[in-house]
């Protein structure tokens, strides 16, 4: 059964011009009486194009198409994710499906009871406290007081606010508004829960709880759509992933290939980096970087990895003068700029021997269960152990996404939240047994 089926949906919009400011009437009286008249012409044009405005697909200087001829269906249970840089549409579509503004073409159509918490405080009276805001919002998203009167108490636990619950909601930080929005939207049991990223307004622990919350929900059988620029949470979170440019979707597929996309597109910073010419490599007279990538067991280049699984971080180098130790080395960073690990060539006879030119081939086997879920990045350097300099530092030269579509492994499990960290060891643990008999007999 299709929950959400959007077809060719286009939405337009005028945008503001200076030239619009300019009045050339020297009377201010004129001025005056004209402006009312100004004003409603300005407000019609908002809303009202030519057929050559609505005809033409292109941005014009004083029109933008947010959206461009969009459609694609979606599926009960479905758990969908939109990714996009800043502008591309995202925020606009969730508005569009959620009837908070029209489109200027197509038609979008829903299925069940939806819920959206697309800005800060949606819905919520600054001046109503806490619990009335939380009856208002209800009864406008269509619960009934007796459903608000049985889960009054769950919405408020869950959003954490319940020593502020009847203090003005104007007097509430953004974080604490979102919080209790959140809780307000989740526990309508809606069959299609839409969510911009203000979940970024909120800390740590209570984003961790929404994602629980979203993730149930997928579970059910009900429908999500999510926009997030945690690539992470997208990856944990999403089954399916739409990717959007100008207006467009652009790529529709898995989350782990769409996030892929996403963090590769228009960056320098790839999961392969090779330089051909000798001349523009790194480094210098002595040694030149020549290729940095990210290898599977078998050798294959890859830039989406499954936490599961062992991956190399290989380097290749030419060295091109005699007389040469040279120790390259590796270090690991995460997508929040902490420094992970660093590892250094374990082969010590090149920690005093010289080595001869010509071109080496070096991989950093990295374990599997070791990284989180997120993207990563690399920084490639090499040592001149006798000179003692470094011929290049090269920062994040490539970077990868280290998908755990299961998080089986870091407790993603049935208590609420899930253990945090940059690092997913799979430890070895060890279990000893005492019989309850000898612990009556007092022998130990």
């Amino acid at each position: 059964m299709k929950a959400l089926k959007v077809e060719n949906v286009s939405k337009l919009y005028r945008l503001g011009n200076s030239t619009d400011l300019d009045d050339t009437s020297a009377n201010p009286v004129v001025r005056l009486l004209k402006r009312p008249l100004n004003n409603l012409r300005k407000y019609r044009s908002l809303y009202r194009f030519s057929d050559e405005e609505l005809n033409s697909s292109e941005s014009r200087k004083d029109i933008l198409w947010a959206l461009n001829d969009v459609s694609f269906e979606v599926d009960s249970g479905e758990v969908i994710g939109l990714v996009g840089a800043n502008g591309a549409g995202k925020s606009t579509l969730l508005k569009v499906i959620s009837r908070i503004t029209p489109p200027t073409r197509g038609i979008c159509t829903t299925r069940g009871r939806l819920s959206c918490l697309i800005e800060v405080g949606t819905g919520f009276h600054p001046e109503l406290t806490g619990r009335e805001n939380i009856y208002m919002s209800s009864t406008i998203l269509g619960m009934r007081k007796r459903e608000v009167d049985a889960k009054f108490d769950e919405i408020v636990d869950f959003s954490g606010v319940e020593k502020f619950i009847d203090t003005p909601v104007k007097r509430y930080s953004s974080g604490m508004a979102v919080r209790l929005a959140f809780a307000v939207m989740a526990h309508l049991e809606p069959e299609i829960l839409v969510v911009d990223e203000v979940l970024a307004v909120g800390d740590v622990e209570f984003q961790r709880k929404c994602l629980n919350k979203m993730s149930n929900v997928g579970k059910d059988g009900k429908t999500v759509l999510f926009v997030s620029h945690n690539m992470a949470a997208i990856t944990r979170l999403c089954d399916r992933g739409f990717l959007m440019k100008g207006g467009r979707i652009i790529q529709d597929g898995s989350a782990a290939d769409i996030v892929h996309s996403h963090v590769t597109a228009g960056s320098l910073t790839t999961s392969w980096r090779e330089w051909l010419d000798i001349a523009e490599a790194p480094g210098d007279d002595s040694v030149r970087l020549r290729r940095v990538g990210i290898v599977t067991e078998s050798g294959v280049a890859a830039g989406m990895i499954n936490a599961h699984d062992q991956i190399g971080i290989q380097m290749v180098f030419d060295v091109l003068e005699e007389g040469q130790v040279l120790n390259p080395y590796v270090t690991v960073i995460s997508e929040t700029g902490i420094d992970l690990f660093s590892s250094i060539d374990a082969d010590k006879r090149y920690e005093s021997e010289f080595r001869k030119p010509g071109r080496y081939t070096v991989t950093a086997w990295v374990p599997k269960g070791l990284l989180a879920a997120g993207t990563h990045y690399v920084r490639a350097v090499m040592r001149s152990v006798k000179r003692q300099y470094r011929p290049f530092t090269e920062r994040d030269v490539i970077s990868f996404n280290v998908l755990d579509p299961e998080g089986e492994a870091i407790g993603a499990g049935w208590w609420e939240g899930r253990p945090g960290g940059v690092i997913r060891p799979s430890l070895n643990w060890t279990t000893e047994y005492i019989s309850a008999e000898m612990l009556i007999e007092g022998q130990l």
